[in-house]
């Protein structure tokens, strides 16, 4: 009779109810929460599919990092004459080094993109990931600059044409990371003032390198007129992305003083602004060396030889302006880490490459006026950059070995958003009119049983 009573005080709607309920019990007792993570997602931190599907545009970092090593041992090798076998050949064994980790890891990335096509959506879609896409054609460029001052001199013949064909490569790809991503942020990603980062640079970096890399191929093109038309290009290059990347320092030095230094994750960013401040420099400065020895072959505008001396002139005062105000970053960057310990992780290549680029600007200072204090102080500079490359490079190693760096944010967000979909109550089917009938008629054969 308990059971009749029951029964009877339950419609059919309150047991449709308790059933629903209970098969959302069950779904969140069940152990596979992943059902609606996508079938090509791998869900584990072993295999060589985890480590192509994680591998992010933040690894060419490290072929930045390496390259820059490589500059600056080779620049080492023309200042001090005494040290200079050894110095050329460690240049060239880093050079060989980076000439690898690049190739390996665009095979990756090939690799990844071709295999999980969906990647490229949620990379490209992300905030933050994204922006490290600027870091490929800028890695790519310093092994453009290397094979320019180490390459072409040994081998001759053609070997130019192959370097200025490299050069126009990393032009096209330099160009389309300036526009194109930050057009993306501005259509597509959800940003927010306090959670900006330096790392908004890095794709308008990418064509300030390129203009620098321009300077340093016409340096060895024998075709004036090919020569001319690559300082022309890199001044344009340096246009569209010095005055644009101030504009963003002063946005991040707003943000800075507004809502205070950025988590200790993301801290070592603090230095990528000496980034553009250093290589505009150093391009402006090359740039103005190769229109003095250029315009005059070429006939370049009217009074082409003091056009280009004036280019020069103009050139080293930007230059050393800009070197002016990447003293103020780099002290902010050094009092940034200082106050507290932060976590590895593939954030601290953005050591190596914006003090390398510094070093640079440093050295070529130097080198115009001359100037034993440049010379000493960019020496200083780039032997901290080389120990800095030994201390991140070992940390990586490392890490590769634990696991801990194969992971892509953009993945880890969305397995997040999948297993909070999973864990929500599935909305059940709308029963109809019939169902409702038949369970009311199987309630009533029900309670007359009981009578």
């Amino acid at each position: 009779m308990a059971t009749a009573s029951a029964l009877r005080s339950r419609d059919p709607i309150s047991i449709l109810c308790s059933q629903a309920a209970n098969q959302v019990d069950a779904e969140r007792q069940s152990p596979d929460m992943t059902s609606s993570l996508p079938k090509w997602f791998i869900n584990g931190r072993k295999g060589w599919r985890h480590v192509i599907q994680n591998f992010t545009p933040a690894w060419f970092a490290v072929t930045m990092g390496t390259g820059i090593v490589s500059i600056i041992l080779h620049t080492f090798s023309t200042l001090y004459p005494h040290h200079e076998g050894a110095l050329y050949t460690l240049s060239n064994v880093f050079f060989a080094m980076n000439c690898f980790l690049f190739l390996v890891m665009f095979l990756i990335s090939v690799l990844r993109y071709t295999l999980y096509p969906a990647t490229w959506k949620l990379m490209i879609h992300h905030p933050v990931q994204s922006l490290f896409l600027g870091t490929f054609p800028m890695g790519f460029a310093t092994i453009v600059n290397m094979y320019a001052l180490v390459c072409v001199p040994a081998w001759g013949g053609a070997s130019h044409d192959i370097c200025w064909a490299m050069w126009w490569i990393d032009v096209v790809v330099s160009l389309a990371c300036c526009m194109g991503l930050p057009w993306q942020m501005m259509t597509k990603h959800k940003n927010a003032h306090e959670t900006m980062t330096a790392a908004w640079l890095l794709p308008i970096v990418s064509t300030i390198v390129a203009s620098a890399s321009g300077a340093v191929v016409a340096s060895i093109l024998p075709d004036p007129e090919h020569a001319l038309w690559t300082i022309v290009v890199s001044y344009v290059l340096w246009g569209t992305g010095v005055p644009l990347a101030l504009v963003i320092l002063t946005m991040y030095f707003h943000r800075l003083a507004v809502h205070k230094l950025p988590p200790k994750e993301v801290i070592v960013s603090v230095f990528l602004p000496l980034g553009p401040l250093g290589q505009g420099g150093f391009g402006i400065m090359g740039l103005g060396a190769q229109a003095m020895r250029v315009f005059p072959q070429t006939k370049t505008l009217p009074g082409a030889e003091m056009a280009g001396q004036i280019l020069y002139v103009l050139g080293w005062g930007v230059a050393v302006v800009l070197w002016g105000f990447g003293i103020v970053w780099l002290f902010f960057a050094i009092a940034s880490i200082s106050r507290s310990k932060f976590p590895f992780n593939m954030g601290w290549w953005g050591f190596t490459f914006p003090i390398g680029v510094f070093t640079m600007s440093t050295l070529s200072i130097g080198d115009e006026l001359p100037s034993k204090f440049f010379k000493i102080l960019g020496t200083i500079f780039g032997i901290c950059v080389i120990l800095l490359w030994l201390l991140v490079g070992s940390g990586t190693v490392k890490n590769i070995v634990r696991g801990n760096l194969f992971v892509a944010p953009c993945l880890q967000e969305m397995e997040r958003e999948c297993r909070k979909a999973d864990k929500r109550p599935k909305r059940q089917p709308r029963q109809t009119r019939q169902e409702l009938q038949e369970l009311q008629g199987q309630q009533e054969k029900q309670e007359t049983q009981d009578k």
